[in-house]
């Protein structure tokens, strides 16, 4: 069987039982928000109302083959042939098993229904970003092995409106009239000034059994942090961490706010990460990472070995557009090489502390504007690649993880363009991740490189207006 006609992955796709469910519970909700998450990263569909909904479960619901490579901006890309040389043909969006929820912020009488993409003859379509993550999992399943992993996301609060000059400004707190100032790390009065939009947001991710936990105050003003639930089932976790940016974005718009999920929305601010937890299952359940040792097991380092090797490769996916490479400074908590060490926050790949049963490996490259898909696949093709070739990742790094990338000269791609270069070029990803894809997702970056570059910018004016 081709990669191209492989059948989706067991449990892919919702049943009708879900549906009538789903309907007997809520007789109050009227309209569904079908949407599909691209490469890019972005949702999109239609509402539909509540008759139409069965359909969706029996059948599907057709959409464009194009919106699988829209770019950011939901551009066409014509040059990956899914527009005019396809006829713009339509697939088939199926709901994801648990994607009907309730989405409060858009109603009482509203819910959503996330869905995958499949070929007309049902087959699972090569550039759906929930089918690469799937595939991924099967190497593991294939050895007898489970990830467990954990999706922890920054993001930044920001006013609906710009200032007086156009910029991007934090929102005046609902509690107290002013804008956050100053870095307050786990400030707690900074929680405090979030709470009406906090309490909105656990609320909604409990009516969409999302299994959101604890906030903190990040390194920044109005910069917040939560965390979702590490879990033996990695596809519904980046389900999750999907449902979760929606959620926030939304429940924030209620607020008179944005939740921005940008990698680096000022220069002079912290930026926002993807921080990725994993360990792995073996046949009984137990965790094979798990030791008394803080530094894990032998399979925990071939692991970071993996993930070692394959970072720069990676860096296109961690790292999808041009403002993510912002985030990537020295003493920025933003890792800027391929280094691993235990308890340090320094280094890309952190073993943190924690009871012998709980050893698990933080990866702390992607931004909070990767596809959680994409990086969960990308992480775990590395994890895979690194246990399958007992990788040693060499020593781990004690203190300064910046000092020491600087003395041993190891870096990741410092730009977009080289990172993209990178991926295209990688052998292992095109195995992991598929040929077509690989290519696709090139096309896509490649065509908004160009676009990004089209556009003369402010900062042009004020440096060369004049000068030039």
């Amino acid at each position: 069987m081709t990669e191209a006609s492989s059948p989706p992955h067991p449990g892919f796709v919702a049943s009708a039982e879900e549906a009538r469910a789903f309907l007997a519970a809520h007789p109050h909700i009227q309209f569904f928000e079908v949407f599909f998450t691209n490469m890019s990263g972005v949702p999109r569909g239609k509402r539909l109302r509540r008759h139409e909904l069965m359909a969706v479960y029996d059948y599907g619901r057709f959409l464009p083959g194009s919106i699988l490579v829209v770019d950011i901006t939901g551009r066409d890309v014509e040059e990956t042939g899914l527009v005019w040389e396809d006829g713009d043909a339509d697939r088939r969006a199926r709901p994801v098993p648990g994607g009907i929820v309730p989405a409060p912020w858009l109603g009482e009488d509203v819910a959503q229904v996330a869905t995958s993409l499949h070929e007309l003859d049902g087959t699972a379509c090569e550039l759906d970003p929930r089918v690469i993550l799937s595939r991924v999992l099967d190497r593991f399943a294939a050895d007898g092995l489970t990830p467990v992993v954990a999706c922890e996301l920054e993001f930044y609060l920001v006013d609906a409106e710009r200032g007086p000059d156009g910029a991007v400004r934090l929102p005046l707190s609902e509690l107290t009239g002013r804008r956050a100032e100053g870095t307050h790390v786990y400030g707690l009065p900074e929680i405090e000034d979030a709470a009406p939009f906090l309490r909105d947001l656990w609320q909604t991710c409990d009516a969409q059994n999302i299994p959101l936990e604890g906030v903190i105050s990040e390194c920044a003003p109005g910069q917040l942090e939560l965390t979702l639930r590490h879990k033996a089932d990695a596809l519904r976790a980046a389900d999750e961490a999907v449902f979760y940016k929606r959620a926030a974005k939304g429940v924030a718009r209620r607020h008179g706010c944005e939740a921005t999920f940008m990698a680096k929305p000022w220069s002079d601010a912290a930026g926002s990460g993807l921080h990725l937890h994993v360990s792995i299952e073996d046949g009984s359940g137990a965790n094979a990472f798990a030791s008394e040792d803080p530094a894990g097991t032998e399979m925990l380092r071939h692991a970071i070995g993996g993930m070692k090797a394959l970072l720069a490769e990676s860096m296109a996916i961690f790292a999808p557009h041009m403002n993510s490479f912002r985030r990537f400074r020295p003493n920025s908590y933003a890792p800027v090489a391929p280094t691993w060490g235990v308890n340090n926050r320094t280094v890309a790949l952190r073993v943190p502390a924690g009871l012998p049963h709980t050893r698990h490996v933080e990866h702390r490259v992607a931004g909070a504007d990767a596809n959680p898909y994409l990086a969960l696949a990308a992480l775990l093709a590395a994890v895979h690649h690194g246990i399958t070739n007992r990788i040693d990742p060499g020593p781990p790094v004690t203190g300064d993880g910046y000092a020491a990338a600087r003395e041993m000269g190891a870096s990741l791609p410092t730009n977009w363009f080289d990172a993209v270069e990178r991926f295209a070029g990688s052998a292992i990803l095109r195995d992991y991740l598929g040929e077509r894809f690989v290519d696709m997702f090139t096309t896509v970056k490649r065509t908004e490189q160009a676009r990004f570059f089209e556009v003369v910018s402010p900062l042009d004016h004020d440096w060369y207006l004049q000068s030039a």
